[in-house]
């Protein structure tokens, strides 16, 4: 890098590369890559030692940590753009989730009997796009068909594709809840199916609410609502207050829907790796620094100065805000996450666990048996690895009081005994989700001026997708102030939650 002398002298540095990308995390590295297609030279500076940023992945043990506890959606069309991720193995979770709600157990079953998964090997541009349209034959079928059963369910007690099924202790069902129950049930299915059924810009096209008031609206009995669909939106989320947008809510809830939850194997720090090591040799810089910025130039705290024609802030929201200062940084969800061997052999089920009691028993949001979604993340001829999520203020308490309260609830969230359970790592992050509150633009501005630009999942979503939308927004604005031909999609720049 060049030393700040040339900066100081007034004089136009000469570019020692086109553009530079501060921050590795999805949304810079996504970034690079759509500007490397357009064939221009692109630096990303990082500032620790792995690309990633709160996607990444710890070995403890022989254990595989994730430290965000965030969980991807295969319905997400943007992991299907990026050539690189083409090989990303995905790791469904059973379809659906189970939601403990006063004492009962229910399942909420998924669109998709099977979760489909990425493509594991490159396919040319016809292949990939002849399976689009299967995939999408095959969903639009799936959706009329289950529209149609769960229409049917109002006047018939038969099997439905949205199963809702109770396990645990007691057998019986009173008659008072068989007729209250099955009504709200049945009710419930054709909420969701409909869900699935709308495309995303007449969901986008509702008036815009605070979730939580939004629910309430939507037709879904009380009881259902209150009790089922809040907890799992909670989780999908991470706002146990529901202040998020309805927009982003119904997104969110039509993409786990559709597609459930699913976990990449080997950890989640493979995705920013997979992206980083698909770019060309010395792109990325690790442990460097930057400080300030200009639309030319990038002053480090160790290595020097940068010059360039523009530079694109791809860090979180905070950091961000410190190097463009004006920029809005938004308030945050804190999450807590927990993670736990299983010494024992026990039966772990691929479910993802949502606690609809969690109130009253105890601070953790949900739950999953990493290793049974992902062998690979337990330790070899050992027990399993169980991650817990907790949210809000709970997230905030001293770890031994809350990994004590947990264990209780966990014991029955699994179904297994947890007193003997290990905690492998707790991380605390108070600035894990930026937060999405009504009314929330689901396409903030990245282009600052001409030469400089934003990108990250606040100024989308708060979620994988959103990250990569926004790096490949900010990407194409670069190229029309460069006059360069705009990155190619296969489709409109839409959110998918």
């Amino acid at each position: 890098m060049r030393s700040t002398e040339t900066a100081r002298s007034g004089r136009t540095p000469t570019p020692d590369t086109d553009v530079v990308i501060i921050g590795a995390g999805l949304a810079g590295l996504a970034a690079a890559h759509h500007l490397t297609d357009a064939g221009l030279q692109v630096t990303v500076l990082e500032t620790t030692s792995r690309v990633g940023g709160r996607m990444a992945t710890e070995n403890v043990d022989g254990y595989l940590l994730d430290r965000s506890g965030r969980l991807l959606c295969p319905d997400w069309p943007e992991f299907r753009r990026l050539p690189p991720l083409a090989t990303l193995e995905m790791r469904p979770f059973a379809p659906g989730a189970l939601l403990r709600a006063d004492g009962r157990t229910h399942r909420i079953g998924d669109l998709r009997r099977t979760v489909g998964r990425l493509p594991r090997a490159p396919r040319t541009a016809a292949a990939e796009a002849a399976a689009r349209a299967g995939r999408a034959e095959r969903t639009d079928r799936r959706t009329r068909g289950a529209l149609t059963t769960a229409r049917a369910l109002a006047g018939s007690r038969g099997p439905s594709a949205w199963s809702i099924s109770r396990r645990g202790q007691g057998r019986g069902v009173s008659r008072r809840r068989q007729g209250n129950g099955t009504l709200d049930l049945a009710r419930l299915r054709s909420g969701l199916a409909r869900f699935a059924a709308v495309p995303s810009d007449r969901l986008l096209a509702r008036t815009e609410l605070p979730a939580a008031q939004a629910l309430s609206a939507r037709g879904l009995p009380a009881r259902t609502v209150g009790s089922l669909v809040r907890p799992l939106l909670s989780a999908l989320l991470c706002d146990p207050a529901l202040t998020t947008s309805s927009r982003v809510a119904d997104l969110t809830l039509r993409a786990f829907v559709r597609g459930g939850c699913s976990l990449p194997a080997g950890g989640m720090a493979s995705v920013p790796e997979l992206l980083a090591a698909s770019l060309p040799d010395g792109t990325v810089r690790t442990d460097v620094t930057a400080v300030s910025v200009t639309t030319n130039s990038v002053t480090t705290r160790d290595h020097g100065t940068l010059a360039c024609r523009a530079v694109v802030v791809a860090t979180g929201a905070a950091d961000a805000g410190e190097l463009l200062p004006g920029l809005r940084v938004p308030d945050f969800h804190p999450v807590t996450v927990l993670h736990h061997a299983v010494d024992e052999v026990l039966p772990l089920s691929p479910s993802l666990l949502v606690d609809g009691d969690a109130a009253h028993q105890g601070p953790v949001s949900h739950s999953w048996a990493a290793s049974a979604v992902d062998p690979a993340r337990a330790r070899p001829g050992r027990g399993g690895l169980v991650t817990s999520v907790v949210l809000g203020a709970a997230a905030g308490e001293p770890l031994a009081a809350l990994e004590a309260a947990a264990r209780s609830q966990l014991a029955t969230l699994h179904g297994v005994p947890a007193g003997r359970w290990s905690l492998l790592a707790a991380h605390h992050d108070p600035q894990a989700v930026p937060a999405m509150p009504a009314p929330h633009d689901l396409r903030r501005p990245v282009r600052v001026l001409s030469g400089l630009y934003v990108c990250g999942e606040h100024r989308d979503t708060s979620t994988a997708q959103g990250a990569l939308v926004s790096g490949r927004r900010a990407a194409g604005e670069v190229l029309r102030d460069f006059g360069l031909p705009l990155p190619v999609t296969d489709g409109p720049l839409t959110t998918a939650a």
